[in-house]
């Protein structure tokens, strides 16, 4: 499909649903939600075990076909848990797994199909021991691209950015550019650098930022209609001719 077919009424409906889903199925699994914070296909979305924290104006996505999971496994008396901090995005295919803990910072952006775990979950010699979880730490605004591998103990300073398929074992500081399998840093970044993050956006005349969107939603899906989208859907054609 090369363009939104959907009615602006339609669409807004599909978003209402997705808000029913979460706030009734999938926000009571959190230990806690912050305000402002959405679900995208929350249906494909998996939550499982204690202790996972959401902050406010988080964006956690899947999509049909492509699930995000975030899960607690504890593996020690005391429990694990997961932290995620205000403003992140986590993208769909995302798996978030902790035995021990997970703590995501603010303003992070986790790509798809990327994998945090705090532990190797089978020993090597001994397959039914799950191994000693060690912690993972991403500072604020830390972004993780696409296929990225962030093993268990391992602290991603502020600012930095993984390369996608990176395999994360070591530490990386804050202020750099990492890639590779092992990641090694290749850039180092300017630690005064002024970052435009998602909390700029957001905490800058938010309602005027949400309003204006709508506004542009039903200016481009005005002339859609539900027999057009309709039958785009049962016959799609290029360009919906």
């Amino acid at each position: 499909m090369d363009k939104e077919h959907r009615p602006y009424y339609v669409k807004a409906s599909m978003i209402w649903a997705h808000k029913f889903y979460a706030n009734h199925f999938l926000k009571p699994h959190f230990k806690s939600v912050g305000r402002g914070t959405t679900f995208a296909y929350p249906w494909n979305i998996e939550v499982f075990g204690p202790s996972i924290t959401v902050g406010k104006y988080v964006n956690i996505i899947a999509a049909p076909g492509k699930r995000t999971s975030i899960t607690v496994w504890p593996l020690t008396k005391a429990g694990g848990s997961i932290t995620i901090g205000d403003y992140t995005v986590i993208s769909h295919c995302a798996r978030i797994s902790a035995g021990i803990n997970i703590d995501i910072g603010k303003n992070c952006l986790i790509a798809g199909y990327t994998y945090l775990t705090d532990c190797d979950w089978h020993d090597i010699v001994n397959r039914t021991f799950s191994g000693v979880p060690r912690p993972i730490k991403l500072e604020d605004n830390v972004w993780i691209g696409d296929n990225a591998i962030v093993c268990k103990g391992v602290t991603i300073g502020k600012n930095s950015v993984i390369g996608a398929g990176s395999v994360v074992r070591t530490d990386i500081p804050a202020d750099s550019v990492a890639v590779g399998n092992p990641a090694r840093v290749v850039r180092e970044l300017d630690p005064e650098t002024k970052y435009v993050t998602r909390e700029n956006l957001l905490t800058t005349q938010p309602h005027d930022f949400v309003n204006n969107l709508r506004k542009l939603e039903r200016e481009m899906l005005q002339d859609n209609t539900l027999f057009g989208w309709l039958r785009q859907v049962i016959f799609p054609t290029t360009n919906g001719r």
